[in-house]
């Protein structure tokens, strides 16, 4: 793919777009230095290991933990999940900046504009629907006591039992059935190859992204025998289910550090009509990793409010080690005399339920709880298991006196000598980091047999590999030296794919510019692919790569063939530039 954007409109809008600016909006940065840093938004962790180089020329980021990495726009690419020319659009837009000519008609940021402007449409014709002849949607919702004003603020709609409704009124407005089919609108019969809609007899929920966009459909039967109860718009090129939660628009807007995390569209609806904006559920599947760390940018306490049945509870278990994997302190609404918060507000109120929420149990007594379930405690079998999973529990307690708090209450509860659960949980602790320390071990001996999957020819050949890096690494540091490199080595003696076509595209884009910068790659390459590129600048960034360690590197690229690789697989990067340093003494 050639460039189309000229660098000097990739340089305006990096400097109207300041990195750390953008990243902001998703994640907390704080000052490491004279970098800044923050908790990965791509990977869950605790510990900040995602470093933001602001302050240099080129402004990029890069995490040592998942090995993300870019600029600004491969940034934009990855946390919103846009294909390059459509990020590059946004960041326009924010800041006024007007597109070149040449880039207007770009493919794919054509199709997922159409997409969205069908998506709009077929919400209107929805929310319409609703007050049409056919009143069983209307029904539906005065039913659930859903006012007009959320009902106009959530944008819910229906659709009828016919089965080209929307085809027919989408095709009016200029859409194509590819385009509905796309959406995951209307479907395909495999009977004559016609086209039908997806969604009938179904009160409909349009799905929003963060800046109000509708990216997709949840929809409710309202037929008391219809299969599936609840049916839900699968991926397409502008909604990823894992990656969105229902409600999102709304709830970060909330100014409480507070999230509430309930199970299903209308458990939203309730809770955020009782009063409560900080509400978001998952779209139809479980909660996951990506759900996480979406909400971690606007909270930092999530309150689980799933169903109070066994399916519930089995949820609530999963999510707490979700939300406690990217940093958020989870709690569990306990409710009584209710099955979900829907049917809890109904029956008791708003002004109660806001006290459930206070009174919500933190995860670690939830948990401690319900290690009885299903266990006789009163037989000493049942009594020594409900302790053994109780253990468990608290050897997860990361915090030394939250256990201790914990621990000493739990062996007056039941009895027992603190001491003992004491050395049973510290055991459990020691056995747990036994084991994690021999996955590790594991890992690091099984790394250089591993796949790569950003770069795979670079496994077994990570001398060769480096070699590649170590000169890219100093072509980025130093372009003034490029054309004596090129002279030296070319991109068809680079042995990974990877670096080969990195260097072929430097050696092209470079000529037309004063300065190093990453954009020179964005567009041609993946944003996992602009990770890998961007982590050579950061972690060569304490070692001194000279202009002699550059030619020894040239010569194992020469030298391919009769060096041995396998030596290099397990060297750091430091490693391998010592190597360099001896071989030069060794030559003087």
């Amino acid at each position: 793919m050639n460039v189309l954007l000229p660098q000097e409109f990739l340089y305006q809008l990096k400097q109207a777009n300041p990195i750390e600016t953008v990243m902001s909006a998703y994640v907390h940065l704080v000052q490491a230095g004279s970098l800044l840093k923050c908790c990965c938004p791509f990977h869950s962790e605790k510990t900040p290991s995602c470093m933001v180089y602001a302050g240099t020329q080129d402004p990029h980021f890069y995490c040592f933990g998942c090995h993300a990495g870019g600029d600004v726009i491969t940034f934009l690419m990855k946390i919103e999940g846009l294909p390059y020319m459509e990020a590059v659009e946004r960041l326009a837009q924010n800041a006024g900046l007007p597109m070149p000519q040449q880039a207007d008609d770009h493919g794919e940021s054509r199709r997922r504009s159409r997409l969205l402007e069908l998506n709009r449409c077929a919400a209107q014709f929805y929310y319409k629907q609703l007050c049409g002849e056919d009143k069983r949607g209307l029904q539906y919702l005065a039913e659930r006591k859903i006012t007009p004003q959320i009902i106009k603020k959530f944008g819910l709609g229906y659709a009828d039992g016919r089965w080209d409704g929307l085809q027919k009124a989408m095709g009016a407005e200029g859409f194509t059935d590819e385009e509905l089919i796309d959406a995951n609108l209307c479907s395909r019969s495999r009977k004559n190859d016609g086209v039908y809609d997806r969604f009938r007899n179904r009160v409909i929920f349009p799905i929003f992204d963060l800046r109000g966009s509708v990216i997709a459909f949840g929809g409710r039967t309202i037929e008391a025998d219809g299969e599936p109860k609840y049916l839900n718009s699968s991926d397409t090129p502008v909604f990823k289910k894992g990656r969105n939660l229902f409600a999102m628009q709304f709830a970060k807007k909330s100014q409480s550090k507070r999230m509430i995390l309930a199970e299903g569209y209308m458990d939203v609806i309730s809770i955020h009509q009782a009063g409560f904006e900080n509400v978001v559920a998952s779209l139809g599947t479980a909660l996951t990793p990506e759900q996480c760390r979406l909400m971690r940018q606007y909270c930092q306490e999530v309150v689980i409010a799933y169903d109070s049945d066994t399916a519930g509870r089995s949820a609530t278990a999963k999510a707490v080690n979700l939300l406690r994997a990217v940093g958020i302190q989870p709690r569990i609404l306990h409710m009584k005399d209710a099955k979900d918060p829907d049917e809890y507000i109904k029956k008791f109120g708003a002004g109660q339920f806001r006290l459930l929420l206070e009174e919500a149990d933190d995860a670690v007594k939830y948990a401690l709880e319900h290690c009885k379930d299903g266990i006789d405690v009163t037989a000493v079998d049942g009594k020594i298991t409900m302790m053994q999973k109780a253990v468990s529990v608290l050897a997860d307690v990361e915090n030394d006196m939250q256990r201790e708090i914990y621990l000493s209450d739990l062996a007056k509860q039941q009895e027992i000598d603190p001491a003992v659960l004491k050395e049973q949980v510290a055991r459990e602790i020691r056995m747990r980091r036994g084991r994690e320390k021999k996955q590790a071990w594991r890992a690091a001996v099984n790394q250089p047999l591993m796949r790569d999957p950003v770069n795979p020819t670079a496994v077994g050949k990570r001398k060769s590999a480096k070699a590649e890096e170590l000169i890219l690494c100093y072509l980025f540091r130093h372009p003034d030296a490029m054309e004596e490199i090129a002279q030296q080595i070319t991109p068809q003696q680079f042995v990974t794919e990877l670096y080969s076509r990195a260097y072929g595209v430097y050696l092209r884009e470079m000529p037309k510019l004063s300065a190093f910068t990453f954009s020179i790659f964005s567009e041609d390459f993946t944003p996992d692919e602009m990770g890998v590129l961007t982590g050579i600048s950061a972690r060569y960034e304490e070692i001194d790569v000279s202009h002699a360690s550059v030619y020894d590197a040239i010569d194992v690229l020469r030298n391919q063939n009769d060096t041995p690789q396998e030596s290099a697989d397990t060297l750091s990067d430091a490693d391998f530039r010592a190597i360099f340093d001896r071989k030069r003494k060794q030559k003087g």
